[in-house]
């Protein structure tokens, strides 16, 4: 078990992460509402409708494909997902039984989410993230009795022990690594596509802090051992239901980098020169646009990032 003990500060960034995409401001999620059920009623015949199949939803390639309530029908379970109050207009997702992943009517996240609008983006992560809940927590975890939507899809009840059972968010930090000279270092995953190259991330464990896990999971990683952690930002991440925590820290001995062989398999430092010519050569990938690391990547390279480092839009084979 590897024990990591350096002295830590937490130091002001320079600035903090721009355009998020999954992040970004959306509409009033409005919980207030969520205990009047009659009142949801009355919202459902006059609002939009994300139509959300599995962990997949309707849409074009670069908008959702909002319904009416006259427009849905079968089975399925309904989630508020709350109200524009420039407008009053009110959004729900219902969530159906997968469809085919060859059905064009229907897209992910990953595929998708970098085209959406924010009001659209904000509303495709939410239900989404509800929806991977719903799907896997169909029993109650006390008794075993099957549990049921409530609260406008913020709660599952059991009517046996009545007990309520509230979504999960799974915390995981993502540490842009730097040393004394500004360079970088990025791994490479041996489940990601050829050449493809990003931070060092992982889960926080019970009883840590964000900073600890930020030691502890890069010197798992890459050997390396950081120290000035510094909060860059966060975005949620529904695959299947995390968010992801953005840090930059510093190492003061590069020397020591190497990969653990089993999360990550290679390891590389990058100065923004040797990044522009990787990329340009295609002698590396980057993670796509929605993701946080490659926001992360763009904020430490500076200006020129969106034209010098293009590619990258597949997370996996």
């Amino acid at each position: 078990m590897l024990v990591v003990s350096p002295i830590m500060s937490a130091t002001e960034p320079a600035g903090r992460l721009r355009n998020l995409i999954l992040a970004k401001p959306s509409i009033d999620r409005a919980s207030e509402l969520r205990t009047d059920p009659a009142k949801l009623d009355e919202l459902w015949l006059t609002a939009k409708i994300l139509i959300l199949a599995g962990d997949r939803f309707q849409s074009s390639l670069d908008a959702l494909v909002l319904r009416n309530s006259t427009q849905v029908e079968g089975d399925g379970e309904k989630y508020f997902l709350g109200i524009d109050r420039s407008n009053g207009q009110s959004y729900f997702a219902w969530h159906i039984p997968a469809v085919d992943p060859e059905d064009p009517d229907f897209h992910t996240l990953r595929e998708v989410g970098s085209n959406l609008s924010d009001l659209e983006a904000g509303l495709a992560v939410h239900a989404v993230g509800l929806g991977n809940w719903h799907r896997v927590h169909p029993m109650c975890s006390r008794c075993g009795a099957p549990t049921r939507v409530d609260l406008g899809g913020a709660v599952r009840i059991c009517d046996v022990d009545e007990s309520q059972h509230h979504p999960r968010t799974d915390p995981a930090v993502i540490v842009l690594v730097k040393d004394l000279d500004d360079r970088i270092i990025l791994g490479h995953q041996p489940i990601w596509p050829d050449k493809r190259f990003s931070n060092f991330a992982g889960f926080v464990e019970p009883g840590e802090s964000f900073e600890q896990c930020v030691v502890r999971e890069v010197a798992e990683e890459s050997g390396v051992i950081v120290h000035s952690v510094s909060y860059l930002g966060s975005q949620p991440w529904p695959f299947p239901a995390s968010i992801m925590i953005a840090f930059e820290a510093v190492t003061s001995d590069p020397s020591t980098a190497i990969a653990d062989g089993v999360e990550i398999t290679e390891i590389r430092w990058f100065s923004r020169a040797e990044m522009k010519a990787a990329v340009v050569s295609q002698d590396i990938l980057l993670p796509p646009p929605i993701s946080v690391a490659r926001r992360m990547i763009e904020h430490w390279y500076g200006p020129g990032a969106m034209e010098d480092l293009q590619g990258g839009d597949s997370w996996r084979p």
